[in-house]
């Protein structure tokens, strides 16, 4: 495999970088990147770990690199993740409430340990704070219970202070999208997959219409719908397929739609393929009345989840 690490790798631009991934030979990574400035998304570090974490650091090669912004690849955890030397010096800066490093979730705690971390990134009031960690909770435990991912997630965030915006990437190499959905519905395409994936109430693991209490396939729908009102970026990629939500412009009405195909959005085939899911999403986090909304609406279906998750738990019966 070889990744080449642009000076500009956003949602908005990643098109570039996908189309120049080489997946092939799976035994090996070679990384290379742009010799003078490189500035990426979150999710372009979490897709490069999650490419290398598996293989044994003797078959990773990275050359050295010259860009001035080198250590922001070593503070992000990428060589410690991969195992591999960087030869970066660099002075430790504090990283709470500015970005969080790449980390590996495998298990549940591992989880709860990401989103205490996660919170001095969410400049937000507590309850819709609480919104964004059940969004991302969902997102991940899709990964920990039905991905078969035997990696886990590789995920890595990050606050940028002057546009007041965050931003995260959620990665795994797991049975992806297509296989997921194919347990319950028949689709033959990937990007047919996504669709479905996005839409609310459909979900891999039973075609019942509306999921059940504890699959409702909403997660994904409710981190686009986040983007959508705060007319942010949204990416979904999985086999050979990337679906991208795209901004809307300041004079386009917002709507809400369960067709994701509905929204203003790209959709790209025959990229190299993935195996597995990578979820990238930035959300601007000034509380305007639209977001304080929507994440009011997030946070009594979270309620409500849990409410019946435990009616579901006081109804089992006991044997004795």
């Amino acid at each position: 495999m070889k990744v080449f690490i642009p000076n500009s790798a956003f949602i908005g631009n990643i098109d570039p970088f996908l189309k120049s991934l080489d997946l092939s030979n799976d035994g090996k990574l070679e990384i290379t990147a742009h010799k003078q400035w490189v500035s990426v998304h979150p999710v372009v570090l979490s897709m490069i770990a999650s490419l290398g974490i598996g293989l044994n650091p003797e078959n990773i090669f990275c050359e050295k690199l010259e860009m001035k912004s080198k250590g922001y690849l070593e503070r992000m955890g990428l060589f410690k993740m991969l195992g591999i030397e960087s030869g970066i010096q660099i002075t430790e800066h504090e990283s709470a409430g500015r970005f969080i490093p790449l980390t590996r979730i495998t298990n549940t705690f591992e989880l709860d340990d990401f989103l205490k971390e996660m919170i001095p990134l969410l400049h937000l009031k507590p309850e819709h704070t609480e919104a964004i960690k059940y969004i991302v909770s969902e997102l991940v435990r899709n990964v920990l219970e039905h991905a078969r991912a035997g990696t886990g997630a590789i995920v890595s965030a990050q606050y940028y202070k002057k546009s007041n915006r965050f931003s995260i990437g959620i990665v795994d190499r797991g049975i992806g999208i297509k296989s997921s959905i194919n347990q319950s519905y028949s689709v033959d395409t990937n990007i047919k997959a996504i669709q479905l994936a996005l839409t609310p109430g459909i979900t891999g693991t039973t075609s019942i219409e509306g999921g059940t209490e504890f699959n409702a396939g909403a997660g994904l729908f409710f981190i686009k719908s986040i983007a959508t009102v705060n007319r942010d970026l949204f990416m979904l990629y999985s086999g050979d397929a990337l679906y991208k939500l795209l901004r809307i412009p300041e004079e386009v009405r917002i709507s809400l739609h369960t067709d994701p195909f509905k929204d203003r959005h790209s959709v790209k085939e025959n990229l190299p393929f993935w195996q597995g899911t990578v979820v990238g999403v930035d959300i601007d986090l000034d509380d305007t009345e639209k977001f304080s909304k929507l994440l009011d609406y997030i946070r009594n279906a979270y309620l409500g989840a849990i409410r019946e998750r435990k009616r579901v738990r006081i109804k089992r019966p006991k044997f004795l």
